[in-house]
């Protein structure tokens, strides 16, 4: 997107890869569908030491601008729930409107290519290559966070920016499954690859979205969105009915069905391997009209208040983001140009902005790259 942007401005542009394909985060993105963008984006979408840094890149480079744009090369796409927006066909799609873009604007793509040392120059940045030398009047560093190491990942922008006196914030796995410990893994590992709408709190946030049980722990949206809230040592909240008054429904199942086992009661919201495991683990049984008011009251604590404390999270091998990254006080809201080293440029997630689950992250990748790109 930056090298699109600047290319048509008329710069001589050179984008380095240091793997053999171009895009691999966007081939992999969506299951393969790419989710592009988000229709709801806005800067509440973003965690960031300063929240209000994003605003300015996401006004001037809108969601609209690129729909517009994947419009333009004919991409068909669909919405999914809560305004995400994937490819009909496949994530190659958005990788091949970009390339193209960069095409058409005249920027030369190097793949292979390996950056062993940055250097500030009479007229610019000397980078010392694998392929020789390279001096460039701006140069722009888009290489993201720590997430998904397979896939190219490397710490280099974090690098840059400390040789150039730039402060770093701590980093973790974000948008990352929880892992449990055995106590509660093991007698949950039945429930693996069952999924259940719920509403996940931690630390004054909530998302409501389905979790995923797996041979690890849990996983899911809610799960992933919480993940970036969550610290070690904390615990979290899981409501297995965020839409439904449970107490109120007991209370007319232990009329209407006396003689029902509780765990067969809970199966006609659940499946009923789920219902029975679960009842087993918070150790509630027995026929609906043996079960006191307080008993109810207690099961349904035990189901909309689930307090879990996960032993930790999978880590960058699966995590989609990296939190934390260069300060955001190190570059300009307008341009991203590192306050301390003129033509230096950071883009995307190696900087303290952290977006939701949903194509959140990929808008601040079309956005930062855009407003860089307008000012390389």
């Amino acid at each position: 997107m930056c090298a699109a942007t600047a290319g048509y401005r008329g710069r001589s542009v050179l984008v380095i890869e240091h793997t053999k394909k171009i895009g691999r985060k966007i081939l992999m993105s969506g299951g393969g569908r790419c989710n592009f963008t988000n229709i709801h984006n806005d800067a509440s979408n973003f965690i960031s030491e300063n929240a209000h840094f994003c605003r300015s890149a996401l006004s001037r480079y809108r969601v609209q601008d690129f729909i517009d744009l994947v419009e333009r090369h004919g991409v068909e796409y669909h919405e999914k729930t809560l305004g995400q927006l994937f490819c009909n066909e496949s994530s190659k799609e958005i990788l091949q409107v970009l390339m193209t873009e960069a095409e058409w604007a005249g920027v030369e793509i190097q793949t292979e290519l390996t950056v062993n040392y940055v250097k500030k120059a009479e007229n610019g940045y000397l980078l010392k290559t694998s392929r020789g030398d390279i001096v460039a009047g701006s140069l722009v560093i888009a290489t993201g966070g720590l997430s998904i190491p397979n896939g190219g990942a490397t710490p280099f922008a974090y690098e840059v920016a400390r040789q150039f006196g730039m402060e770093v914030l701590p980093t973790r796995a974000a948008l990352v499954p929880l892992t449990l410990q055995p106590d509660l893994l093991v007698p949950l590992k039945p429930l693996s690859g069952v999924s259940h709408p719920v509403e996940v709190s931690c630390g004054g946030t909530s998302f409501k979205e389905s979790m995923l049980f797996t041979h690890r722990g849990l996983s899911g949206p809610a799960i992933l969105q919480i993940s970036s809230y969550w610290e070690p040592g904390q615990a979290i909240s899981i409501n297995l009915f965020p839409e439904e008054d449970l107490l109120g429904w007991l209370k007319v199942q232990r009329q209407e069905r006396p003689k029902a086992d509780v765990a067969t009661i809970m199966s006609q919201k659940m499946s009923k391997r789920m219902a029975q495991i679960l009842c087993e683990l918070f150790s509630f049984s027995g026929n609906m009209a043996d079960l006191s008011n307080q008993t109810l009251e207690q099961i349904t604590t035990a189901f909309t208040k689930w307090l879990i404390k996960p032993s930790g999270t999978e880590g960058y091998r699966t995590a989609e983001v990296t939190l934390g990254g260069i300060s955001t006080k190190e570059v300009s809201q307008k341009t991203m140009e590192a306050n301390k080293a003129a033509g230096l440029y950071f883009i995307g997630e190696c900087l303290d902005v952290t977006g939701h689950l949903g194509g959140h992250n990929f808008q601040w990748a079309w956005a930062s790259g855009f407003v860089a790109g307008q000012a390389v």
